[in-house]
């Protein structure tokens, strides 16, 4: 009898251990959420989110801590905001976090996610993303396609310099992007849109429409009960853009098949003809024995993403950067008499110039630390995890706060003053590349980090600084007219996925040379 009740009291025991290990572990599970601001109902957290959603994290990211648990309507989010939790996130737990989350608007536009930047991480992105290093976005194909780059930048001088000679004010954040649209165009179609200005402007136009749909909020993505409801009107405007984009792109497709055939007939050897990214792309859709065939659809989707991405973010950059210059007279004067010195006053700085340009390149980082062109990196997680002993459960939307990480009280000395002089510190010396802006440096990651990162960044990191330093070795901009001609810029932040200004940088320009050098 003893036995049988010690075996029972026994039993009794493991049971109650048991059953307390499954209590403390939900109740811990529970506990590991991270903080989070009171919830509303159906709405969620949705009432502390602004019209600029990195500027309202941050908000919530000083209040809450690095790592912040909220939900958009019924879809439940978290928040990193230091660099600390970005690496844990981006690097240490990557493989949780390479899919982007499906969003209505952009799954729409991109012909069911058929491009590059919104698709699952599978074969078909691996195969893209090989093609984007090897091949479209690869130092190859930049380096054939410089003169492009060249060409229209000199356009773009040109046409400033006859501004400042007609003595009239430039928008100078519209021309830069008739520049970078110019650009993109040429790089991957060979072409300008068009050189008609008006149906050039409809095609600036149609990639800013595409932009601003993709990025706006669709009650049908975040609370449950909307999902199959078209509430805000969007499956017209959706389908009136990508239709009209469509239109565009099978004419192009078709000129440059045509093109293709003709020089096949005239027996144009390879080589001869320097080929754009839509050459590239339809040596591959022609291949029967590729290693992924490609959809015509996932052609047009992925020219989208070029031009979505590419066109406004460089152009963004350096209006940016031409606005702190602006604002800060020394640091103008510091990078003009450094090209000065370095180039003379009879040519224009090139992209081969930049690597003797280390003042430049520091300028063109406090410009990316303080105005990241895409603010936000957004994921999903793909199964439960642990980040910072917090739970994050599958499913969970992730938003890394770029434009918070380059502004850390913590890792960074007075973060909101622009000051280039903190990248040529001994500090800096060990990662003094240009290229420590790739998404190895946590504290800064303006591409992104890791597989997902921007592919596009070596373009840019071509781009963008040249532009800078042709602008400001060529031109004076003085902003406002009479007793204001000198008035500082506003730096005011618009509403967007790329950090756009509120209002666009206008300045008269003024030649700093006579003769002027040769473009």
């Amino acid at each position: 009898m003893a036995d049988l009740q010690d075996a029972l009291l026994f039993f009794i025991c493991i049971v109650s251990i048991v059953l307390f290990r499954i209590i403390s572990d939900k109740a811990r599970t529970r506990a590991r959420l991270p903080p989070s601001p009171r919830r509303l109902p159906i709405i969620g957290h949705m009432h502390l989110l602004g019209p600029i959603p990195h500027q309202a994290f941050h908000k919530l990211s000083t209040r809450y801590g690095p790592l912040v648990y909220f939900f958009i309507g019924s879809k439940p989010c978290v928040l990193a905001s230091s660099p600390e939790m970005a690496r844990e996130i981006l690097k240490d737990n990557e493989r949780n976090f390479l899919n982007r989350p499906k969003m209505a608007n952009l799954d729409y536009l991109t012909y069911g996610s058929a491009d590059f930047a919104t698709v699952h991480y599978g074969p078909h992105w691996k195969f893209m993303k090989k093609l984007c290093m090897t091949e479209l976005l690869g130092g190859r194909t930049l380096d054939q396609l410089r003169p492009i780059r060249q060409e229209e930048t000199r356009r773009f001088l040109r046409l400033v310099l006859k501004k400042a000679e007609a003595k009239e004010a430039v928008n100078v954040g519209g021309e830069l992007m008739r520049l970078t649209n110019n650009i993109i165009s040429r790089m991957t179609l060979r072409q300008r849109c068009s050189e008609n200005e008006d149906e050039a402007g409809d095609v600036r136009k149609l990639v800013k429409e595409l932009n601003e749909l993709g990025a706006k909020f669709n009650l049908s993505d975040t609370i449950w009960f909307c999902k199959n409801f078209d509430f805000q009107g969007f499956k017209k405007k959706l389908k009136d853009a990508r239709d009209r984009y469509d239109v565009m792109m099978e004419r192009i497709m078709k000129e440059h098949e045509e093109e293709r055939k003709k020089r096949k007939e005239i027996g144009d050897h390879e080589g001869e003809t320097v080929k754009d990214l839509l050459d590239i792309l339809f040596d591959i859709y022609e291949d029967e024995n590729a290693e992924m065939r490609l959809t015509r659809e996932n052609i047009k989707a992925f020219i989208m993403n070029i031009f979505g991405a590419g066109t406004d973010t460089s152009s963004i950059t350096i209006e940016w950067g031409l606005a702190e210059l602006i604002n800060h007279p020394t640091v103008m004067q510091k990078a003009r008499e450094e090209i000065d010195s370095v180039i003379g006053k009879s040519g224009i700085v090139e992209e081969s110039d930049i690597a003797n340009l280390p003042y430049l390149q520091a300028v063109v980082k406090e410009v990316l630390r303080l105005h990241p062109t895409g603010p936000l990196v957004v994921r999903e997680a793909s199964e439960d995890c642990i980040i910072a002993d917090y739970k994050i459960p599958a499913k969970t939307r992730l938003f890394v706060n770029l434009w918070s990480l380059g502004r850390d009280p913590n890792h960074w000395e007075n973060p909101l003053e622009f000051r280039p002089e903190r990248f040529l510190t001994e500090e800096w010396s060990a990662k003094s590349q240009f290229l420590d802006v790739r998404g190895q440096y946590f504290h800064m990651i303006p591409f992104g980090s890791g597989r997902r990162s921007c592919p596009g960044a070596t373009l840019a990191l071509h781009f963008v600084p040249t532009t800078l330093a042709a602008i400001i070795q060529c031109f004076e901009l003085k902003v406002g007219e009479g007793e204001n001609e000198n008035e500082t810029v506003d730096m005011e932040e618009g509403p967007g996925l790329t950090l756009p200004r509120a209002h666009s940088l206008v300045c008269t320009p003024v030649a700093r040379h006579s003769p002027f050098p040769a473009i």
